[in-house]
């Protein structure tokens, strides 16, 4: 009698794994286009533009199915009591991209962008705490490449993209060091601002991040260093799926995803119809 019971229990596990574990990315409609013929396309266009066509590779599935699946980050980490607690998030094992798995290309993106991403996915963008975990836990670490000239151009962003390409050299598995993360943060950092995009990251070899928690740029700009690692909503906490929103409105468990002082904003506002890029 009690056979069918386990079976029940262990089918329920497995499926949780799998809704953890697996995007919830668009099917790919076609035509797909390489990321190479992305950066073609966009050599010209500003962020409206760029934003667009990146949301319409998406819409499509036209994107590389290496990095549609979340890989595990596992931690041991102490909630507001002192109490360890096990975390596992569930993480792109790389920064958004287009195009297919012969022929892809980072993309950086305005938070506004990265949002309706995240929203579509079951997703969210990550906290300093997380950004930092990933790189704790990333298999290939390369050191960051930073660039002078025109860094807001789509020329540069595939120029950047293409260096990163030639450090990595094949290597597969989670990646980090090679960009700076859109993240969401508290107010502190904003000082009262609205409209602007938070980063953070870039983290040498030794650990250490290049680019400090930062709120100074307006959410319209995305420049090469920019990237977007989309974290899955639903995590294990000591062995039980649970929620970042859960997380983070319990003071009890904010510090397990954010080690900033306050509440978190957990999401960037999408930019109001009829102002977008995609309606």
């Amino acid at each position: 009698m009690r056979t069918p019971v386990i079976l029940t229990l262990l089918v329920a596990l497995l499926a949780g794994c799998g809704s953890a574990r697996k995007a919830g990315f668009p099917s790919g409609i076609g035509p797909f286009e390489g990321g190479s013929s992305f950066y073609r396309k966009a050599a010209a266009y500003g962020w409206r533009q760029r934003d667009s066509l990146a949301w319409d590779c998406f819409e499509r599935g036209n994107l590389p199915s290496f990095n549609t699946r979340f890989v595990p980050v596992r931690q041991r980490i102490t909630d507001s009591t002192g109490r360890e607690r096990r975390l596992v998030l569930f993480v792109t094992p790389d920064y958004f991209m287009v195009g297919n798995n012969r022929d892809f290309a980072r993309v950086p993106l305005t938070p506004m962008a990265a949002q309706r991403i995240a929203d579509a996915t079951g997703c969210f963008l990550p906290t300093r705490r997380i950004v930092d975990m990933v790189h704790q836990a990333a298999k290939v670490k390369l050191e960051p490449v930073p660039m002078y000239a025109y860094r807001d151009s789509t020329v540069t962003m595939w120029q950047h993209h293409l260096i990163v390409e030639g450090q990595r050299k094949g290597r597969k598995g989670l990646i980090s060091g090679i960009k700076k993360d859109v993240v969401v943060c508290s107010d502190a950092p904003l000082k009262g601002r609205t409209g602007r995009v938070a980063i953070y990251g870039w983290h040498r070899s030794d650990g250490k991040a290049i680019q400090p928690l930062y709120a100074g740029h307006a959410d319209w700009y995305a420049d090469y260093s920019h990237g977007v690692r989309l974290v899955r909503s639903r995590m294990r906490l000591d062995g039980r799926w649970t929620d970042h929103v859960r997380l983070l409105s319990d003071p009890l468990t904010i510090p397990l995803l954010s080690d900033e002082p306050g509440e978190v904003q957990p999401r960037y506002p999408l930019l109001p119809k009829g102002k977008g890029w995609a309606q």
